[in-house]
């Protein structure tokens, strides 16, 4: 049996590949798990079914064209809420965040839909996207007391955390 022996200098060179060739294997498959995933969870209302939706539309045609909601009012059930959630994650074991919530309230006068609306979250505001309105609870703050709120955002204690 024979044992060939490499020159220093070509051990050296042939390590130094080794660990370019593992490095880079490394960071391809780094830069495939950073894609990550996004899911659409609940009932994804395109325009087409918002437009078979219509004010006289009764509860059976709401429920053949959209389904089961996820909730219901609780008064008589004059009201039906679709909600859907995206949810992203940029690697496989962390923790999702919400990337868009909507909610598509349907509302009904005996048996009859008699409003729509697709709330959803638009700069951190409850805003309805078919009527282009959105509810207010309460006045407007004014500039001093919006810096006042951001400059004590994250101290525990202060302001609305």
């Amino acid at each position: 049996m024979s044992v060939v022996v490499l020159p220093p200098s070509f051990r050296s060179r042939a390590l130094a590949a080794a660990v370019v060739i593992s490095v880079a294997g490394l960071l391809q498959s780094c830069g495939s798990m950073s894609m990550g995933e996004t899911n659409v969870h609940g009932i994804v209302v395109t325009e087409s079914t918002l437009s078979a939706i219509k004010p006289g539309t009764s509860q059976a045609q709401v429920l053949d064209v959209l389904g089961t909601p996820s909730t219901t009012s609780t008064l008589d059930g004059q009201a039906f809420y679709y909600v859907s959630q995206t949810t992203a994650r940029p690697v496989a074991f962390l923790a999702p965040h919400i990337v868009d919530r909507n909610v598509l309230a349907v509302y009904f006068d005996k048996g009859k839909v008699s409003r729509v609306a697709n709330y959803s979250l638009k700069d951190g505001v409850v805003f309805d996207s078919i009527t282009r309105t959105t509810p207010t609870a309460g006045g407007d703050l004014n500039f001093i007391t919006q810096l006042a709120r951001g400059m004590t955002a994250g101290i525990p204690g202060f302001g609305n955390n």
